[in-house]
Protein backbone atom coordinates (compact mmCIF):
# COMPACT_ATOMS: atom_id res chain seq x y z
CA UNK A 1 0.00 0.00 0.00
CA UNK A 2 3.02 2.63 1.16
CA UNK A 3 4.97 1.40 -2.07
CA UNK A 4 1.95 2.08 -4.49
CA UNK A 5 1.05 5.64 -2.54
CA UNK A 6 4.88 6.52 -3.11
CA UNK A 7 5.23 5.11 -6.63
CA UNK A 8 2.36 7.38 -7.56
CA UNK A 9 3.61 10.35 -5.34
CA UNK A 10 6.96 9.73 -7.40
CA UNK A 11 5.49 9.96 -10.92
CA UNK A 12 3.24 13.10 -10.52
CA UNK A 13 6.59 14.77 -9.09
CA UNK A 14 8.36 14.09 -12.15
CA UNK A 15 5.21 15.01 -14.52
CA UNK A 16 5.43 18.36 -12.83
CA UNK A 17 9.15 18.65 -13.11
CA UNK A 18 8.36 18.00 -16.97
CA UNK A 19 5.79 20.57 -17.49
CA UNK A 20 7.93 22.83 -15.65
CA UNK A 21 10.48 22.64 -18.20
CA UNK A 22 7.84 22.56 -21.13
CA UNK A 23 5.64 25.22 -19.75
CA UNK A 24 8.00 27.41 -18.33
CA UNK A 25 10.40 26.81 -21.22
CA UNK A 26 13.79 26.00 -19.24
CA UNK A 27 17.22 26.66 -21.21
CA UNK A 28 18.85 24.05 -19.02
CA UNK A 29 16.99 20.55 -18.53
CA UNK A 30 19.79 19.39 -16.39
CA UNK A 31 18.03 20.97 -13.80
CA UNK A 32 15.13 19.24 -14.36
CA UNK A 33 17.07 15.65 -14.62
CA UNK A 34 18.58 16.89 -11.47
CA UNK A 35 15.76 17.39 -9.33
CA UNK A 36 14.10 13.99 -10.92
CA UNK A 37 17.31 12.35 -9.50
CA UNK A 38 17.51 13.76 -6.42
CA UNK A 39 13.72 12.69 -5.62
CA UNK A 40 14.44 9.58 -6.65
CA UNK A 41 17.51 9.01 -4.65
CA UNK A 42 15.89 10.39 -1.43
CA UNK A 43 13.01 8.30 -2.00
CA UNK A 44 14.82 4.62 -2.30
CA UNK A 45 17.76 6.03 0.21
CA UNK A 46 14.51 6.50 2.63
CA UNK A 47 12.46 3.34 1.39
CA UNK A 48 16.29 1.31 2.47
CA UNK A 49 17.17 3.34 5.55
CA UNK A 50 13.51 2.54 7.01
CA UNK A 51 13.11 -1.37 5.49
CA UNK A 52 12.18 -3.55 8.59
CA UNK A 53 11.72 -0.39 11.02
CA UNK A 54 8.52 0.59 12.70
CA UNK A 55 8.66 4.53 11.99
CA UNK A 56 6.31 6.65 13.10
CA UNK A 57 7.21 10.51 12.33
CA UNK A 58 4.05 11.46 14.15
CA UNK A 59 5.25 12.73 17.24
CA UNK A 60 9.08 14.72 17.89
CA UNK A 61 10.51 11.97 19.71
CA UNK A 62 10.05 9.03 16.60
CA UNK A 63 10.67 12.09 14.35
CA UNK A 64 14.01 12.37 15.77
CA UNK A 65 14.59 8.65 15.68
CA UNK A 66 14.33 8.53 12.16
CA UNK A 67 16.50 11.69 11.10
CA UNK A 68 18.80 9.64 13.18
CA UNK A 69 18.26 6.39 11.61
CA UNK A 70 18.53 8.14 8.30
CA UNK A 71 21.66 9.42 8.73
CA UNK A 72 23.45 6.82 10.10
CA UNK A 73 22.22 4.69 7.39
CA UNK A 74 23.86 7.22 5.38
CA UNK A 75 26.71 7.67 6.91
CA UNK A 76 27.22 4.28 6.70
CA UNK A 77 26.64 4.10 3.04
CA UNK A 78 29.09 6.95 2.64
CA UNK A 79 31.88 5.12 4.42
CA UNK A 80 31.24 1.71 2.61
CA UNK A 81 31.96 3.77 -0.65
CA UNK A 82 34.88 5.19 0.74
CA UNK A 83 36.41 1.55 1.82
CA UNK A 84 35.88 0.54 -1.36
CA UNK A 85 37.45 3.00 -3.09
CA UNK A 86 40.27 2.74 -1.35
CA UNK A 87 41.11 -1.14 -2.04
CA UNK A 88 40.43 -0.03 -5.82
CA UNK A 89 42.88 2.30 -5.59
CA UNK A 90 45.23 -0.35 -3.48
CA UNK A 91 44.75 -3.10 -5.96
CA UNK A 92 47.26 -3.78 -8.86
CA UNK A 93 46.25 -2.75 -12.32
CA UNK A 94 49.20 -3.75 -13.72
CA UNK A 95 48.19 -7.53 -14.35
CA UNK A 96 50.42 -10.44 -15.11
CA UNK A 97 54.49 -9.24 -16.90
CA UNK A 98 55.18 -13.09 -18.24
CA UNK A 99 57.19 -11.21 -20.97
Amino acid sequence: MAIEFTTILICIAIVVILLLVRVKKFKHELVAMFLIVLLLFGVFSVTLAFKGKNISINDMPGLENAVKIYFSWFGNAVDNVKVITAQVVKMNWQGNKTA
